[in-house]
């Protein structure tokens, strides 16, 4: 883990005079622990964001390809060794896949493979319908978990990797111009499919619109939202995963999360994480003013 190197910070007059923040300094063990969560943050994000891409491109090309919709009983996504793969199935107990769309890791859409012919689930497509097929059910249980808000969507994101079973729930925006933080969840289960836990991520949702405003005003070039303690210190996997599937669409430079106890950095170039403390972040601050005042 590199140590805290910033060519700029976006958002410092969030840090307001009479916000109090931890006074001690990162140690060598705090930036080693944190790379190791930045990492693994990261690295989970990515895979969110691999097969929702597929999700997306995939549903397109395979509706305008495929006409008889009365026979669609869902689709997922997943990982077949490194291409991102997209199925759709029939409807019944023992489902059929309909068709199945292949990216390569640039999700064009001009090569994508597109397979038509009716075959069977494989064993690794039904161990990912069996998990979809129970989070769909303790979904639709009518568990107060869930919140559904205006003008959004659910996205539920079943995963299998290292032996673990988990489904991210996303909630997804339904309008142009506007990128959705927060009301998503996380279900784990065992190998029988069977719910282990189950939790929301953040306790909120949070819209940060994107784009030149009504006014005329210059577009922003960066963009942030805060955690309570409970969502932790750091972005979640599902704020990367959002971040990379939307930031392609907006000018920011850089997403910040504000916590507790740190500051947050997500570099949406490099697609980095960085972390400074509240402290460091209001003495810089502070500089800042500092020098504006003697000029």
């Amino acid at each position: 883990m590199k140590r805290l190197l910033l060519p700029f910070i976006l958002l410092l007059p969030f840090l307001g005079s009479g916000q109090e923040a931890p006074g001690r300094e990162l140690t060598d063990a705090d930036y080693d622990s944190f790379g190791a969560s930045a990492d693994s943050i990261v690295a989970e994000g990515t895979r969110l964001f691999r097969l929702e891409m597929a999700s997306w491109y995939g549903t397109d090309l395979f509706l305008e390809n495929f006409k008889d919709r009365n026979r669609i009983g869902g689709y997922l996504s997943y990982m077949n060794d490194r291409t991102p793969t997209c199925i759709f199935f029939s409807q019944g107990e023992s489902p059929a896949i309909l068709g199945t769309i292949m990216f390569d890791s640039t999700y064009n859409v001009k090569t994508a493979t597109i397979d038509l012919e009716e075959r069977k689930m494989t064993a690794v497509e039904t161990d990912y319908h069996q998990l979809r097929k129970a989070g769909m059910e303790f979904i639709n249980s009518g568990d107060t978990l869930f919140k559904v808000y205006d003008n959004t969507s659910l996205n539920m994101i079943p995963l299998i990797h290292e032996g673990r079973r988990r489904m991210y729930v996303l909630t997804g925006p339904k309008d142009n111009g506007v990128v959705v933080f927060g009301n998503d969840y996380l279900l784990e289960f065992d190998n029988n499919n069977r719910l282990t836990s189950r939790r929301r991520l953040h306790a909120n949702l949070i819209m940060v619109k994107y784009g030149k405003g009504e006014t005329g005003a210059p577009e922003q070039v960066g963009s942030m939202h805060t955690h309570l303690p409970e969502t932790g210190n750091f972005h979640t996997a599902t704020d990367i995963c959002t971040l990379l599937l939307y930031g392609r669409f907006t000018n920011w430079q850089q997403h910040n999360v504000i916590s507790e106890n740190f500051y947050t950095i997500w570099d949406m170039k490099k697609q980095q994480l960085t972390p400074i403390t509240r402290e460091a972040l209001k003495k810089i601050n502070e500089h800042q003013q500092s020098k504006k005042k003697n000029k």
